[in-house]
């Protein structure tokens, strides 16, 4: 194996490009990417850039002496187009074919959109650039979604004196995700700061003056931004050969086909630790897949290990940090170990089946779910946890 292509130039792609070097690699890594900009770190866009309190710069995920050090083919602002997997080859836009003999496959996600024009959406570092120009005290932003990322917005448009009306399709935001309790208290966190949350909303289109309701019903707006969720960026591969099924399926080393791997947002592989298919859309996910996918590629077959974290992810909302380690989508109940629901100060334990899967703590330390995180890595037994602290 002497040239490796990685395709996607964000945390995973990066990851496996220098997992791959740690790991003795010395041959061509060639990363593609087809964002401009050098490797840049995701979360802090609906953050600390929007806010205006980090520059740009601030975002890289590597200076640039390390990335040169790495000794990369790189290959930015240009976007792969089509996988030949019996040739073994990436073919890109600008109509060069990259041969491999492994390549790892980090393509990431892109926005849902609605139909209508003039709506922002938030992925990339120029979509949070260009929504920030639009805040400001007296403007008034119109979200669609209250999931992480649209309350993460709603929360950072408010501090900026923005006028913010959140639109939610759901009954209850993120109740699929945290439980119906747990999202019920985040909600009133919007309220109490001013922001006006309206539930059981579906958004039909976006409109020259805000967005048009599934009822006819319309709201004007300065900006809107879309936080719909996401989509795989997939559709490259549709005639790869390889499987794709709301992502790039792997098997449990994060394998797609001989010598081909996926990490990141764009992956779904067999999580044995939960015994189940996810893709998961989380910063600390993307890089610890990066390097299982690298040092999987590399290894010789009897060698390789299963990727079976305990997926985590964090979310800034207003004065509150709200953590999260487990898989808690699917869980079937939910129990208030620790602390005050009512207060926002608290952590919240999640069980599928008879097994701890998850923990969520709002406004906590971080120790306070870290120790429920040894727990669901040793599968503790849903009783034997909440036992521990009763």
């Amino acid at each position: 194996m002497r040239r490796i292509v990685v395709v996607g130039a964000s945390a995973a792609g990066l990851t496996a490009a220098e997992t791959l070097r740690r790991e003795g690699f010395d041959g061509t890594v060639t990363l593609v990417g087809d964002e401009p900009h050098a490797p840049y770190d995701r979360p802090p866009l609906s953050k600390q850039l929007l806010a205006g309190a980090w520059p740009p710069e601030r975002l890289a995920l590597r200076p640039p002496a390390d990335l040169a050090a790495l000794d990369l083919d790189t290959r930015l602002g240009v976007a792969a187009t089509r996988l030949d997997l019996p040739g073994r080859a990436v073919e890109l836009a600008d109509g060069e074919r990259l041969p491999y003999d492994g390549l790892i496959l980090a393509t990431g996600v892109r926005p849902r959109r609605l139909p209508g024009e003039g709506a922002h959406v938030l992925r990339t570092l120029d979509d949070a650039l260009t929504l920030r120009a639009g805040l400001g005290p007296g403007r008034r932003l119109v979200v669609v979604g209250a999931g992480f990322l649209g309350s993460e917005v709603a929360s950072v448009a408010r501090r900026s004196g923005a006028h913010v009306t959140l639109l939610e399709p759901a009954g209850v935001p993120l109740a699929h995700a945290v439980g119906r309790r747990v999202g019920e208290v985040l909600s009133e966190a919007h309220r109490e700061h001013g922001v006006d949350l309206r539930v059981g909303v579906p958004v039909a289109a976006v409109t020259e003056d805000g967005v048009r309701l599934a009822d006819g019903a319309e709201f004007e707006a300065d900006e809107v931004l879309v936080a719909i969720g996401s989509l795989p960026n997939t559709e490259w591969l549709a005639d790869s050969g390889l499987t794709v099924l709301d992502g790039v399926v792997c098997d449990a080393y994060c394998a797609a086909a001989p010598d081909v791997y996926a990490a990141g947002d764009v992956a779904r592989w067999h999580n044995p630790l939960f015994d189940a298919s996810m893709r998961i859309e989380h910063r600390g996910n993307a890089a610890e897949q990066g390097m299982a996918a690298a040092r999987n590629l590399l290894a010789d077959p009897a060698a390789r290990r299963p990727f079976a974290p305990v997926p985590s992810f964090w979310s800034d909302q207003y004065d509150a940090r709200i953590q999260a380690y487990g898989h808690l989508r699917g869980h079937q109940a939910v129990a208030i170990v620790e602390g005050d629901l009512a207060a926002r100060r608290f952590v919240a334990a999640y069980r599928a089946g008879d097994r701890l899967v998850g923990a969520l703590a709002v406004g906590m330390p971080p120790k306070a779910v870290r120790r429920w995180r040894r727990s669901v890595a040793a599968r503790a037994a849903w009783t034997d946890a909440l036992a521990a602290v009763s």
